[in-house]
């Protein structure tokens, strides 16, 4: 008998069950239930699953289905049931209905006498045969099954010319079952997760379940909008915003912090009072800083073509930068006033005047 299953004949377990249906604990889905599915993998490492794969014959009714081992979940109090296949089995599909096409369900299916009063104890591939109809419907999974293909069986097919055609009429339903704390291969199913902290690959992008849901892992940060407080390094001449546009972004990686600004002043912008002592502008980061720089990015200063000035983002604390003037103008003409700007520097500023900037620095944590 090639399907064997643990923990199920009444007269007793062989050795030789008890070596291959020796899975471990697996992925639950209760305090005491397990996910019923194929156990993964394939000899060569290319397949995700490879066990119980179907395969038909060209030009037949007829296919096999490959060796592997699963787990099939019974009630929680009946627990779970390994399975091995040790050995191709071969499979055939009754003749096609004269009038209509229909759906067969394979399913690794376990029987057993103590709970389902089947007489029988044991697990076995079987085909559920479809019901024929103009719409055919896939059969009902049975109680203690695992679904492996649905087969589309045309109407009047038989061996030969009109044979099931099994580059097309094969849908796969196996579903993996892993080790606990093992990555959970996807293949059909979308059903939810076990636990918070469960992970699962999904055609390659790993997904973390939070609890109410897959997300994927690593989470990617996305970029967010800032709107940076304004003040002066003396806490004297306050500026305000007004109604200047102010277009403002930051993406946090871990401990590095990317940001851009875009600052457009308008009438009701206030720059300050004119500064009798050094009022430079600072402004808030989105993020505190894990120390001070000297540079850490470079903005344009411009009121129009010749007056634009070039000037390095200054981290001043932890928390705020200001902007050290750093050229002069295009046409080589010097500015009056230079170093930090402020309500003067490079010069005096007026609606319509711009501050356009990016910088990268380290967060704190």
């Amino acid at each position: 008998m090639p399907v064997r299953s643990g923990w199920l004949s009444p007269d007793g377990q062989s050795r030789e069950d008890t070596r291959l249906v020796s899975l471990g604990a697996l992925t639950p889905t209760s305090p005491v239930a397990t996910r019923s599915g194929v156990l993964p993998g394939s000899s060569d490492g290319v397949s995700r699953i490879s066990g119980f794969t179907l395969t038909g014959t060209t030009g037949t009714m007829s296919a096999t289905i490959s060796p592997g081992r699963a787990v099939i979940q019974g009630t929680d109090a009946r627990g779970a049931y390994p399975v091995a296949l040790t050995e191709y089995l071969p499979l055939t599909f009754a003749d096609g209905d004269a009038q209509y096409g229909r759906i067969d369900l394979v399913v690794l299916r376990v029987y057993d006498d103590a709970y389902d009063a089947s007489g029988r104890a044991e697990a076995v591939v079987e085909i559920i045969k479809g019901v024929p109809a103009a719409t055919p419907a896939v059969p009902a999974v049975p109680a203690t099954a695992l679904p492996l293909y649905e087969v589309v069986v045309p109407k009047g097919a038989s061996t030969g010319t009109t044979a099931i055609n099994w580059s097309t009429g094969l849908t796969g339903r196996r579903t993996a079952t892993v080790g606990v704390g093992g990555i959970l291969p996807v293949t059909t199913d979308s059903t939810n997760g076990a636990y918070p902290g469960q992970y699962r690959d999904v055609n390659g992008q790993l997904q973390r379940w939070s609890g109410t849901a897959w997300t994927d892992y690593p989470v990617l940060p996305t970029w967010q909008n800032w709107t940076p407080t304004w003040v002066t390094s003396t806490g004297s001449a306050t500026p305000s915003f007004g109604n200047a546009s102010v277009s403002c972004r930051y993406v946090k990686f871990g401990t590095t912090v990317h940001l851009n600004f875009s600052i457009t002043f308008g009438s009701t912008t206030s720059f300050g009072t004119s500064p009798t002592t050094n009022d430079n502008w600072r402004f808030s980061l989105p993020v505190t800083a894990a120390t001070t720089r000297p540079y850490i990015g470079s903005a344009e200063l411009a009121v129009d073509a010749p007056n634009r000035a070039t000037a390095r983002v200054h981290l001043a604390t932890t928390t705020q930068f200001e902007l050290i003037t750093a050229s002069g103008r295009p046409n080589a003409t010097a500015f009056t006033t230079s170093g930090g700007v402020d309500s003067l520097t490079p010069w005096t500023w007026a609606s319509g005047n711009s501050i356009v900037g990016t910088a990268t620095y380290e967060a704190a944590s």
